[in-house]
């Protein structure tokens, strides 16, 4: 191991960009697409497999910014801090400089692609967060109504890596954060840039199945909203055209 006691914890220039992903059962889906644009702006992607028991895994492994697939043998997808956990300990050591968490049916916009680097060569914050916007029965519109309104707001989805820093994770079963808590104590940007999930981008008969899965995992509504769970079969949901 080499001397780093010299180099400064917040580097201006030079910052080396990981992408981390979980992934489960995602072939024929948006993985290959999500894989295929990020390749473009990241300089590596580290990837936890939770179980997949399809190619999803010879998927990961086709792309060559792909260094790291760990595949794990049993599901923790009903334990989704411990899922949370592995990923950011797997990227971690990889001495990152930047992280940005990306689930695989996530793209970012062109934008924000083309400004990936000014946000990460800079010494002033240490994360970064975007406008997230739910698509809605395909990839034209997204859902903007009283319940579905993520893109009002920003979501922490780049941040830097500060070895020795704590850390922390809510043991939480569902909806776990993508990134450490603790981020919020330090310095952040909020991007006028967005990006597009695709999570809902479906029919009606895979939101009702959608649905179902989160009825079953959290019937209680323990770890989310029952209100915000039915809304997924509103019939007439308010949509908005995509505009670049």
């Amino acid at each position: 191991m080499g001397d780093h006691r010299n180099e400064p914890l917040r580097k201006a220039s030079g910052n080396r960009l990981t992408a981390m992903m979980q992934v489960r059962n995602e072939s024929g889906r948006y993985l290959e697409q999500v894989l295929r644009e990020l390749s473009e702006f990241v300089d590596e992607i580290v990837i936890v497999d939770d179980g997949s028991t399809d190619d999803t895994v010879r998927v990961c492994r086709s792309f060559a910014k792909v260094s790291k697939v760990v595949t794990l043998e049993h599901s923790l997808f009903r334990r989704e801090w411990e899922l949370r956990q592995t990923l950011w300990d797997l990227a971690v050591s990889t001495r990152p400089d930047w992280l940005v968490s990306v689930d695989a049916d996530e793209f970012y916009e062109e934008r924000a692609k083309q400004e990936m680097r000014h946000l990460i060569n800079q010494d002033v914050y240490d994360w970064v967060a975007f406008r997230m916007y739910d698509f809605w029965g395909g990839t034209t519109h997204y859902r903007e109504d009283e319940l579905w309104n993520l893109h009002t707001r920003h979501t922490r989805t780049l941040v830097r890596y500060l070895p020795g820093f704590y850390y922390f994770t809510p043991q939480m079963d569902h909806h776990v954060p993508r990134l450490p808590l603790s981020y919020a104590v330090l310095p952040g940007f909020l991007a006028e840039l967005r990006v597009k999930h695709y999570g809902w981008a479906l029919e009606p008969d895979a939101l009702r199945r959608k649905y179902d899965r989160y009825m079953e995992l959290d019937p209680e509504g323990k770890w989310g909203s029952l209100e915000h769970y039915r809304s997924i079969l509103d019939e007439h949901p308010r949509l908005v055209e995509w505009g670049d």
